[in-house]
C-alpha cells in the first residue's frame, strides 16, 4: 500500500512517521504528480487557509478533488476543513465531504485540550475497546453531517470531532501526535 501525505505547510512529517510504523509506503505529496500510484491520502493539520492557497497555486485543487472521487482521503484538523464543502467563509475547499464545518470552534491555541472519545469502528484495531485520546489544537468542529456523512465521534456535549462519508474521513483532532495508531489503521481499512 502506498499513502501520500499532503505536504504543503502542517503536520505531515508526523503522519508520514506514523505510516512508517505501520509498514507502509508513504510519499509527500507536493504536485499533481505525486498523487500517481497512491491508494489514500492524508492531508494534515495545520492552517487550513494557506494549505488551500497554496493548493491553488501548485495546481492541485482539481486533482485532489479527482482523486478523491475514487480515492480514500482523510482530513485531521486544517484537513477536515478542506474536505467539507461549507465553512462560511470563502476559502479555497475540495468540498468533498457532505459536513459543514466551522473553524478554530474552540478558541485560540492557550484553549487546546485533549479528551477520550469512544469510536467503536476503532475497537476492531485494538485488543480490547478503550477510548481514543484525541488531541485538539486550535480544532475545528463539525457542526453537520448531511447525505451519506455520518458521524464517528463526538464530544461529551454531543459535538462532531469525527465524520465519514464513504472513503473519505475527517477529524478535528490530531490522531498523528499520538502513539495510539488505530485511527491510521482505520484509514488504511477504507484505502484498501
Amino acid at each position: 500500500m502506498k499513502i501520500g501525505v499532503l505536504a504543503l505547510q502542517g503536520d505531515f512529517l508526523e503522519h508520514i512517521q506514523m505510516l512508517q510504523r505501520l509498514g507502509v509506503e508513504a510519499v509527500e505529496v507536493r504536485l499533481p504528480k505525486h498523487l500517481d500510484g497512491l491508494d489514500g491520502l492524508i492531508i494534515p493539520g495545520g492552517e487550513s487557509t494557506t494549505i488551500g492557497k497554496l493548493a491553488v497555486d501548485f495546481g492541485l485543487l482539481d486533482p485532489l478533488r479527482q482523486f478523491g472521487q475514487t480515492h480514500a482521503i482523510w482530513g485531521t484538523c486544517a484537513g477536515a476543513i478542506l474536505l467539507s464543502k461549507d465553512i462560511h467563509r470563502p476559502q479555497p475547499l475540495l468540498e468533498l465531504m457532505d459536513i459543514t464545518v466551522q473553524r478554530n470552534a474552540f478558541g485560540r491555541q492557550v484553549n487546546s485540550f485533549e479528551a477520550d472519545l469512544d469510536i467503536p469502528e476503532l475497537y476492531r484495531f485494538g485488543e480490547q475497546p478503550r477510548p481514543y485520546h484525541a488531541i485538539f489544537i486550535r480544532a475545528p468542529i463539525i457542526e453537520s453531517v448531511s447525505g451519506s456523512a455520518r458521524v464517528l465521534a463526538t464530544l461529551p456535549d454531543g459535538r462532531i470531532v469525527a465524520a465519514q462519508q464513504g472513503h473519505l474521513l475527517a477529524t478535528s483532532f490530531h490522531p498523528e501526535l499520538t502513539d495510539d495508531t488505530r485511527f491510521h489503521e482505520y484509514f488504511l481499512s477504507l484505502a484498501d
